[in-house]
Parts: structure tokens; sequence; C-alpha cells
């Protein structure tokens, strides 16, 4: 059975049919995302928008702050546990930090993460001697760790409240809760089929040892409360009436964050706020909307600013340095007549 479904994998990656399907797809869900978001938006007065963000209490603002800077806190572990995994326990925890904020809020905003965070990742590890595939390897299975906490986070969330998913997917909710426990026995399945015995995917010096079963419910367990932590940040800007509780509007949160991620536009944007405006129905349009562009800029645009900020900071003090270095190895302080000399010798043509 999993030789068969590897080798269709492989017919259709060799005929790019998955890529030209992932097109296909995230231009599908963009044009509905555009469609609906104009049809919600008609009517919206800009100005009571921006009144209902001046009238949001600074408390509700300082404590989605708290709760958007503990779930980038959480992403720091996506990175510490795959660097441990693939057997670089040599590398700091701070290295693992800055990798996974930096990777993250810069994914998030540029979109098609998988590429943009990875380019991060390699500018800071290739700085610890980790080369393209070590690299690949982390992505991968920080990756997999979000997977496994949005599985779990909309299988529990939709089994107890399907109708919130009914709000966004139009099926019926008996469906939706269907579907939920299928995806907690899919999830299962995946535990114990890691926990029997050591797995491994990919081939030769791409393949990746997958994490154990205690292992991986340590990912799950990471995903979970990342999520959580991102929910919270939303549940508490969104109004408050009515009520919705927070399992509903936190499954409404991560179907409209995977909706937003499979589209790869930049932040989600227009499909993230299309698919919240749609299951959030019940609330006031303009109060959610001064909820939602709050949490942009909580969430995605001041980590933004201070990725790029860490990161020319860090660029500045590595040339510096390796200019310093240089300088040393040339011996400049016997003047300038030395360096001249020191390439001559070396053949340096200075390209």
């Amino acid at each position: 059975m999993l030789e068969a479904i590897r080798r269709t994998i492989s017919i259709l990656r060799q005929k790019q049919i998955l890529h030209r399907l992932g097109v296909v797809v995230s231009v599908t869900v963009i044009g509905v995302a555009c469609y609906v978001l104009f049809h919600m938006l008609r009517g919206i007065d800009v100005g009571e928008v921006i009144e209902a963000i001046k009238q949001t209490e600074p408390r509700q603002i300082a404590l989605a702050a708290l709760f958007v800077a503990a779930g980038y806190f959480t992403l720091t572990f996506y990175d510490l546990f795959a660097v441990r995994a693939i057997g670089h326990s040599d590398i700091p925890y701070r290295i693992n930090a800055f990798a996974a904020f930096s990777s993250y809020s810069i994914g998030h905003n540029v979109g098609a993460s998988v590429f943009t965070g990875g380019a991060v990742r390699y500018r800071i590890y290739s700085a610890w001697g980790l080369n393209a595939i070590d690299v690949a390897k982390i992505c991968f299975l920080a990756g997999l760790t979000f997977w496994l906490g949005n599985a779990a986070v909309l299988g529990l969330g939709i089994a107890c409240h399907p109708e919130a998913a009914t709000s966004i997917d139009q099926l019926p909710p008996w469906l939706n809760r269907v579907a939920a426990v299928g995806i907690m026995l899919a999830l299962l399945a995946y535990v114990v089929w890691v926990w029997t015995q050591p797995r491994t995917v990919g081939r030769g010096p791409w393949s990746v040892a997958l994490p154990g079963g205690p292992l991986t419910l340590l990912q799950i367990v990471i995903g979970i409360v990342d999520l959580g932590f991102c929910a919270l940040a939303m549940y508490v800007l969104v109004p408050d009436e009515p009520n919705l509780g927070f399992v509903v509007v936190a499954v409404i949160f991560v179907s409209a964050t995977l909706l937003g991620f499979a589209s790869h536009s930049p932040g989600g944007l227009g499909v993230f706020d299309a698919a919240m405006l749609v299951g959030l129905w019940q609330m006031d349009r303009e109060e959610l909307l001064a909820g939602m562009m709050l949490f942009r800029l909580l969430y995605y645009i001041a980590p933004f600013i201070i990725s790029v900020i860490l990161l020319t900071f860090r660029e500045v003090i590595i040339t510096s340095r390796s200019k310093r270095l240089r300088q040393a190895a040339l011996g400049l302080d016997a003047g300038p007549a030395r360096e001249a000399a020191y390439v001559r010798e070396r053949g340096d043509t200075g390209a």
C-alpha cells in the first residue's frame, strides 16, 4: 500500500502534475476569496472601522500582543526540535530562536514561505556549518510539526463544534464531524506508525528519520500550543458580541490560516480575511475588520519589521567582522602598500 502511494507520488512529480495542481489550487482559492471579499466589503464604512480601532481598549491590544509574543516564542521550538532531530545539538537555542523567528515572520509576509523561510534559515544556519540538505530537513520537520498541530486543533475543534467549519465550507455539520473524526484517526494512525519502529522518508542524502512516537506527541503539543496562542490573540481582538466561544473562533481562525497558506499570497492577504468574514458573519463587520487589522499589525507587520532590523544588524556585524579579519590577514597596519603587494602575490584581481 505504502509502496503504491510512493510510486504514484513519484510519477506525479516526474510529470510535474503536483506542481500544476498546486498552482491551480492557489489561483482558485485566491479567485474565490477575492469574489467573496468583494461582496462582503460592499457597504463597509471605513470611518466606522477606524473608529472601532480607536475604541479598542489598550488592555486588549496589550493582551493580544502578549499572546502573539507567546506564539512566536513557541515557534522557536519548531527549529530547536528539528535541529536536534537531525543530530546538530551543538547549535545553541538562541540561533534556533533567531532562525525560527526570522524565517516565519518574513515567510508569513512575503508569501511562498517554504522558499523564503528556507532561504532565511540557510543564511543563518550555514554560518554554523549546515548545508542546503540540512536546512531542507529542518524545514521539513518544522513543517511537519506545524501540520500535526493543525490536524490536532482542527480535528478536536470541529468534532466539538462542527458548525464552526460549516460556516466556511458550507457542508452539513454531521459531515464536518465525520471529517474531524477521520482527521483524528489519521493522526492516531500516524503516531502508531512511527511508534512501532523507526521510519524514514526520502532517499540518499535527502532521507529524513521521522521522530518516534513520544517525540511525535511532543511535536503535536508544540503545534497545538502555538496555534492556541495565535487563536487567543485573535479571540481577544474580535467583537465581544455575539460571544461565540473560544473554540469556535479558534476553528475558524485555523481554517482561515490554512486557506491563506494554501493560496501562497503574502500573509494570506485577502484569503484569510475573506474566510474570517464568512466564518464570523454574526459579528459586526466594521468591528471585526478592526480586530483583524490590529491582529495583522501585531502578528505580521511588527514581527516582520523587527526581523528585518535584526537580520540587517546581523549582516552589518558579519561584514564588519569579515573586513577586520581580512585586514588582519593582509597586515594593513603596515600600510596600503603591503596590501597591494599581497594582492599581486596572490594574483587576486579583486573580483
